[in-house]
């Protein structure tokens, strides 16, 4: 029988693992932590029974997958939760633009701009389906929706300050420049608007939803699936070479994934990469970080502007032109002042996560790569700018900064949450230029992490990719 061992448990590593069982392959997923999930994980960070995401919280691109919707994961006990809004950005002014699967309850918060929006994304969301089918595969391939693909594509190259500029007041500019801001990287460059397009026309196809009882949710039924298929898990075993492989296991994989970032990849493959593969891993960069505080806080926060009060997500810099500054300055090393923080309030739709009247707050900043300061006092301010008395409402706390992320998740190399900086290089092409990207140059080797396209998000979908084009070789 054809074996493959998958290591690492993130999403792709668990997708990938299912699609090669499903084909018949003797599959064992080898964890380095204690648990498995990777970023999908869920735990009491803060006070006894209140439920907070360890990394990876919302999950548009879940729902969205064409991979993950084809096991029918429900019947695992998996259970998808929208709040009334899905995203909401507050202005120091307090007015709001909001996001939601409803386009006319969007349009309606921004005024003048909402004809204008509506024209922006109405085309995504009426061709989701072809567009997400394209998307989530490498740059270099057929397309089956050239048309479509290709209208997207001349918007998605443009720089996200290209698209803001379309618009002609302050929240619907926001409120896109905010989208795009998931990139973690500077937004006047080409192909920086891509991810806002994608992430904005998601959030009125699909919504922003949460799992209900935490992301880790998603992870139990990706493992329920798998030892359906007969797959097997082993827990707190750190993989540092191929060699390896064959004693953790009894035999000599057929098939290895790898679900890690580039410098896994040099750890464990090491001198067996080819030179050329392994000079582009070398020169793979890592962008900014993210400095997670999670917060308990005695009932909700105090949103000036009431739509806040209703939404899943927000989206915490002020306007789009100090999101373009503070990004910048992000990329360049420069700790702001005032970071661009991204804020969770998935209780609101799912009261599985609170105790009593303790409920569960999810923020990051993006700070520098690498950063070893402490921002949550930053986080703290921002909120408060835009909800006077959160602070007062705060039972207890849990940071990680960027040195905690990476011992959290070895991939999150400097705090790196995306496993890779999002310049227009690496968004085409990640982790390297080339026809097969998960293809290592060593017989058998892939790689199926978020170093690979689609890029970050859970999705499945580098796994996936990546086991077809074992499968394809095997074939």
């Amino acid at each position: 029988m054809t074996t493959a061992v998958v290591v690492g448990s993130g999403p792709n590593g668990l997708a990938g693992a299912i699609r090669l069982a499903q084909a018949g392959v003797e599959v064992t997923v080898l964890e380095a932590y204690d648990r498995p999930g990777g970023g999908t994980r869920t735990s009491e960070l803060t006070l006894p029974g209140v439920l907070h995401d360890d990394c990876a919280a919302f999950h548009p691109t879940a729902v969205a997958s064409p991979y993950l919707s084809s096991l029918g994961l429900e019947r695992h006990g998996l259970r998808w939760l929208w709040p009334e809004v899905d995203l909401a950005h507050p202005l120091d002014d307090g007015r709001a633009g909001i996001a939601a699967r409803d386009m006319d309850a969007t349009v309606a918060s921004l005024g003048g701009d909402g004809a204008r929006w509506r024209r922006i994304f109405a085309p995504i969301v009426r061709n989701f389906d072809d567009l997400i089918s394209e998307v989530f595969q490498p740059v270099a391939h057929l397309p089956r929706h050239p048309i479509t693909l290709g209208r997207f594509g001349v918007k998605a190259l443009m720089p996200a300050t290209w698209t803001t500029g379309r618009f002609s007041d302050d929240p619907a500019r926001a409120l896109f420049m905010g989208v795009a801001a998931h990139s973690f990287g500077r937004l006047d460059t080409p192909l920086s608007g891509s991810v806002g397009l994608m992430l904005t026309g998601t959030a009125h196809a699909v919504g922003w939803p949460v799992a209900e009882g935490g992301t880790e949710a998603i992870t139990r039924a990706l493992l329920t699936e798998f030892a359906s298929l007969g797959g097997k898990v082993r827990t707190g075993v750190r993989v540092t070479s191929l060699d390896e492989l064959r004693d953790l296991t009894g035999t000599a994989p057929d098939i290895v994934l790898l679900d890690t970032a580039p410098a896994g990849v040099l750890e464990i493959v090491g001198d067996r990469l080819p030179g050329r593969v392994r000079r582009a891993l070398t020169r793979y960069s890592y962008g900014p970080a993210a400095f997670k505080v999670d917060y308990a806080i005695e009932g909700d926060i105090p949103w000036t502007n009431p739509d806040c009060r209703r939404a899943g997500t927000l989206h915490l810099g002020g306007s789009a032109e100090q999101i373009r500054a503070i990004e910048a300055g992000t990329v360049g090393g420069t700790m702001a002042e005032q970071p661009f923080v991204l804020l969770g309030q998935q209780y609101l739709c799912d009261p599985t996560r609170s105790s009593g009247t303790a409920n569960p707050i999810y923020a990051y900043a993006h700070v520098p790569h690498g950063y070893t300061g402490d921002a949550t006092e930053a986080v703290t301010r921002q909120i408060e700018r835009f909800a006077p008395g959160f602070r007062d409402r705060i039972l207890a706390t849990s940071t990680r900064d960027p040195a905690g992320l990476e011992t959290y998740n070895a991939n999150y190399v400097g705090g790196d949450i995306s496993a890779g900086a999002n310049t227009a290089r690496q968004i085409a092409f990640r982790p390297r230029v080339g026809l097969n990207p998960y293809a290592l140059g060593v017989d058998g080797v892939y790689l199926c992490s978020s170093a690979t396209p689609p890029g970050a998000g859970v999705h499945g979908m580098g796994g996936f990719n990546a086991a077809e084009a074992a499968l394809d070789r095997l074939r």
